[in-house]
């Protein structure tokens, strides 16, 4: 069995020394996100041989660069349209012994396609044909 306390250390000595408790909200705590929370997640899930095919990560955490997308100022990121919530060493414990990632995440809808990063796309080949054009 896998106690809470097992998950809080490895949080702390894998990745972010901090004050955790059973209910921490780890990336808010931590003050992680991106990359970060999806290497954590996919570590945690291989040291622990959790079944995360449930796993929505956009319910728990921004994405990378987030911040500093054009696209993102005209259409919203995944993250943007849900409610977050919050994973803890509670749950984390859960799920450890379980060996299943079990949210019953809410009814939502995301578009078929990330406008936002296609904005960004064809700003950053505007640019380089710019670029190209001014230097001939």
């Amino acid at each position: 069995m896998i106690l809470e306390e097992e998950i809080i250390n490895f949080i702390e000595k894998e990745f972010w020394e901090s004050n955790l408790n059973s209910n921490s909200d780890i990336f808010e705590e931590t003050g992680v996100s991106g990359d970060d929370c999806d290497d954590l997640m996919t570590t945690y899930q291989k040291k622990y041989q959790v079944d995360m095919s449930e796993y929505l990560w956009y319910f728990h955490h921004e994405e990378e660069g987030s911040w500093n997308s054009f696209g993102g100022s005209f259409c919203k990121s995944p993250n943007e349209r849900v409610t977050r919530i919050p994973i803890t060493p509670k749950m984390l414990t859960e799920f450890a012994n379980s060996k299943k990632w079990t949210i019953d995440y809410p009814e939502h809808k995301l578009p078929k396609y990330r406008y936002d990063i296609l904005i960004n796309w064809v700003l950053i080949i505007s640019i380089i044909v710019i670029i190209i054009l001014v230097k001939i």
